[in-house]
């Protein structure tokens, strides 16, 4: 459900073996949304680990394999989910007066945590939205908060003062606390985050008049980063994508469609790559060996039908035995008047 509202925070999935760990935190000025007044959901990759929420007060995991934390992993968090409950509650009221609103429902995010990439270098993010808008945003070179709205320059110019210096604390806590835990998640979660199912795909094509409408199925993958796109000759064409949705098995679908105008010659592909799989696959869509010879199917029938029929009228009608039959119920009835 989170994740959906987090539009301008989402970070691309990682196509290598690398890892990521990150946290999403959600508040709501008013009551009635559907949703938490407050939450905080985790993730190892795209695998949701752990969640803390107004409604059940407590840091509860997620997936089986973070069970084996120790108990006081679970308390320390959930005395520090409330503690940070407790300030972003006092924080949206803050963003709320910065936009000169005082009632209705807004919506307050953060997004922080870290990746480590198969190459060993390790990377962080720390970024703030208000109401789906981009609002705040840790830039990771120079460890400065960078605003990205005018309501947020009063919160930058305070955070990168040199008594506060926000910025390079939560570099301390991405390069080296975060990456920790990330370790020792992955370690944990190792049979799970790193299992690989090689996707199945279904190519199609919807006629539209001249044009036709390519769709690429592409499921049952995991994990979930992929690549999928239509070729034309080989040369990349330009299309258009679903997001990448979870099936109800923990694997992963997604489709991918392109509208083209066939012509001879032209041979459009569906390519897709993915870790389970050692080479990437290229589908071509060939609608001749469907449409075409359903057609010619069809039509063959109809000749041979006609044939037929033809042949047995001519047959019937220089047969000396041959009568016509009534063509009504009435005329058949031999003993009705309308034949005296």
């Amino acid at each position: 459900m989170l994740p959906l509202i987090v539009l301008l925070l989402h970070v691309s999935a990682v196509c290598s073996d690398s890892h990521s760990l990150r946290y999403y935190y959600t508040v709501v000025s008013a009551p009635g949304s559907g949703l938490p007044e407050f939450s905080i959901v985790g993730y190892v990759d795209d695998r949701e680990i752990v969640n803390y929420n107004s409604d059940s007060g407590r840091y509860l995991p997620k997936v089986q394999w973070m069970e084996t934390m120790q108990d006081g992993y679970w308390e320390t968090n959930t005395q520090r989910a409330k503690g940070n409950e407790a300030a972003m509650r006092h924080n949206v009221r803050i963003a709320m007066a910065r936009f000169n609103q005082s009632r209705g429902l807004h919506i307050l995010q953060v997004m922080h945590g870290c990746e480590l990439r198969d190459d060993g270098g390790i990377t962080g993010y720390d970024q703030y939205g208000y109401d789906g808008r981009e609002f705040l945003a840790l830039d990771r070179k120079l460890w400065t908060y960078v605003p990205t709205m005018a309501q947020a320059q009063i919160t930058a110019q305070r955070w990168n003062r040199p008594d506060l210096q926000v910025g390079e604390r939560q570099k301390n806590y991405l390069e080296i606390e975060c990456i920790e835990f990330l370790k020792k998640h992955v370690l944990n979660g190792k049979e799970d985050l790193e299992r690989r199912v090689r996707p199945q795909v279904k190519v199609s094509g919807q006629e539209k008049g001249d044009t036709v409408k390519l769709h690429c199925q592409v499921y049952g993958f995991h994990p979930r980063a992929v690549n999928v796109k239509w070729t034309k000759n080989d040369e990349v064409h330009s299309y258009e994508t679903t997001h990448v949705l979870p099936n109800p098995d923990g694997t992963y679908q997604i489709r991918v469609s392109a509208e083209v105008t066939p012509k001879d010659g032209d041979r459009y592909s569906c390519y897709v790559d993915h870790r389970s799989l050692e080479e990437p696959l290229n589908i071509v869509w060939e609608p001749e060996k469907s449409s075409v010879w359903v057609i010619a199917v069809v039509v063959a029938l109809v000749v041979v039908a006609g044939i037929g029929i033809g042949g047995f009228i001519f047959y019937k009608r220089r047969n000396p035995g041959y009568r016509t039959t009534g063509t009504s119920d009435a005329s058949s009835d031999p003993n009705n008047p309308a034949n005296a």
